[in-house]
């Protein structure tokens, strides 16, 4: 079982403040099934939190120390039926050190911003992309006047013109 400082315990604690519990413990315990779960949540997550359903705290407390014994994590706190556990992710070789070096020296640079200091819109942006804009007087297909249909004109009287649309009567 791991151990926290005070210090590291308070900073997890206020992390997993925000988190919703990932592992329900139900009536029939730690199951096998159970903390294989939990194993595989702490690998994706590092800081879960657990709701155990029982109602003693003290089967509870030996839950949370027997959890942290079997997968070597660190409790943070036990707070009501919640237990948040703690286990630092393993490195993977893709993790460490040299690997993020050879990654670094492969990755492709990112192309520069439009020359201006202020965002330039998008028309630079998309020439930078060698991709054309529309000739001005032509509606782009996603604008709203393009997806618009066209109405017909009006033939009768005093109608008003375009608007085709039915008027309240004011009395």
């Amino acid at each position: 079982m791991r151990t926290l400082s005070p210090s590291e315990r308070r900073a997890l604690r206020a992390k997993a403040h925000a988190l919703h519990p990932v592992v329900i413990v139900g009536h029939h315990g730690l199951t096998p099934a159970v903390m294989n779960e939990i194993d595989v949540s702490l690998r994706a997550h590092e800081l879960i939190k657990i709701r155990v359903g029982n109602d003693e705290r003290a089967a509870r407390e030996e839950a949370l120390a027997r959890i942290c014994a079997e997968l070597d994590a660190a409790p943070v706190q036990h707070l009501g039926k919640m237990l948040v556990v703690w286990r630092p992710a393993p490195v993977t070789e893709k993790d460490s050190p040299a690997a993020a070096a050879d990654k670094a020296s492969t990755t492709k640079r990112a192309r520069p911003r439009a020359a201006s200091g202020s965002f330039a819109g998008g028309a630079a942006m998309a020439a930078a992309a060698g991709r054309h804009r529309p000739q001005a007087g032509t509606a782009s297909p996603r604008s709203p006047a393009a997806r618009r249909k066209p109405q017909p004109a009006s033939t009768e009287a005093g109608a008003g013109g375009a608007s085709n649309r039915r008027r309240r009567r004011v009395s």
